[in-house]
């Protein structure tokens, strides 16, 4: 299965370009699937027809669904679910209430990731497209596996093994004080279980020749920065993105005086989006006279985007994480285009490298080659932070 996520800034028009390569794809004959996993659905609009959770037919080898939280924690996690709602219950709150808050933040994301690697699994599809979140929670969602593994190996294991040994020395006081008794093994499996799910996908997400990211972004500066943000976390996650797309361009036939402001910014913002994006492929949509909704206007979309190519095919294989030999040691290279050296922060803890841009921090579970080694130091050569590792 080919797996393609379609994000960027909120607003930029990234359901449009989801849907459009949905069509394109499967025009060429490839069963498709598009999930939105966006909280905040708007495929069934850009389709103008009733989506749901499970997949509904759009046309031919074409589907879409709208990712639904409460009914994806029914089925994947309805144990944990009952069990935090009971103890809610217990400590007072009405059931609608204790349902409610038995969604967990985050929640969203995860159940995303679930549900992508149970369509990967199945294999019913041969593309499946997500229509993600806007970047910042795409981000979160993109880390998740990585992130899990820390929690899980830390925390969670050693945490459940002490849990389920004093449960059968504690509850018999804990149950009448509290009101609700403490998880049960069948409860603290689910979560393991699921992680299990998300590392697995883990893998997929970090296969190059099956997981793509496409930016969608517009000629303007704060959503240009965003995008440039989006890809250098990318890189740090070793997701690739293959292709930008540089969406709403005033085209040239406007001429009215009331655009000519506009104009000129986008043609300066236009050359930093190939600028700073290259060697990426960038391919440029003109803003519509109306709006992009319903069958119609998604298929001149199509045809402006793609023309005659295939969506599925890799648009740009690059090398996002490698680690190298060298006379003194090994390198660990990162591909984080378009920062600089001094906003990046790096740490090491016994097996694991912490590497920081801005708010973003991701903890590296090193390979055993480099995990009894020390750094000796990092620099950037172009778009790539190589860290020097040698023999302490």
């Amino acid at each position: 299965m080919r797996l393609i996520l379609m994000t960027g800034k909120g607003g930029v028009g990234k359901t449009s370009m989801a849907a459009a390569t949905g069509l394109r794809c499967a025009e060429l004959g490839y069963k498709t699937l598009v999930l939105s996993t966006d909280p905040a659905h708007s495929l069934a609009d850009s389709f103008d027809m009733a989506l749901g959770h499970n997949p509904n037919r759009v046309s031919n080898n074409l589907w879409g669904a709208e990712l639904d939280v409460l009914k994806e924690l029914e089925q994947n996690w309805g144990t944990v679910k009952r069990y935090i709602t009971g103890v809610l219950q217990a400590r007072g709150l009405e059931g609608i209430q204790a349902e409610e808050l038995a969604i967990l933040p985050g929640m969203d994301e995860i159940f995303g990731l679930v549900r992508v690697f149970r369509h990967h699994k199945e294999g019913d599809y041969d593309v499946l497209i997500i229509d993600s979140a806007p970047t910042g929670t795409a981000l979160r969602l993109l880390s998740i596996p990585e992130v899990a593994g820390w929690y899980m190996r830390r925390l969670y294991k050693p945490f459940e093994k002490v849990a389920l040994y004093l449960r059968p020395l504690v509850e018999p006081i804990f149950r009448p004080l509290a009101g609700f008794s403490l998880p049960d093994k069948e409860m603290m499996d689910v979560p393991y279980e699921f992680y299990e799910q998300i590392d697995a996908l883990g893998k997929i997400l970090t296969d190059h020749a099956v997981t793509s990211v496409r930016l969608v972004t517009n000629p303007e500066k704060m959503v240009i920065k965003e995008s440039l943000r989006a890809h250098a976390y990318l890189g740090l996650y070793n997701i690739a993105v293959d292709l930008v797309i540089a969406n709403r361009i005033i085209p040239p036939e406007v001429t009215d005086p009331y655009f000519t402001f506009w104009k000129e910014n986008q043609t300066l913002y236009r050359q930093e989006i190939q600028d700073n994006f290259a060697p990426l492929p960038v391919k440029e949509v003109p803003l519509y006279s109306r709006e992009i909704c319903g069958m119609q206007t998604l298929e001149k979309l199509k045809e402006m985007l793609y023309g005659n190519e295939d969506p599925a095919q890799v648009y740009y294989k690059e090398q996002t994480f490698q680690i190298k030999q060298t006379t003194q040691g090994f390198t660990l290279e990162l591909y984080i285009p378009g920062i600089p050296k001094d906003q990046i922060q790096l740490g090491k803890n016994g097996d694991e490298l912490h590497v920081r841009i801005g708010n973003h921090r991701r903890n590296m579970v090193l390979p055993q080659a480099l995990a009894s080694l020390k750094t000796t130091g990092a620099e950037m050569d172009g778009d790539h932070l190589i860290i020097h590792f040698v023999e302490p």
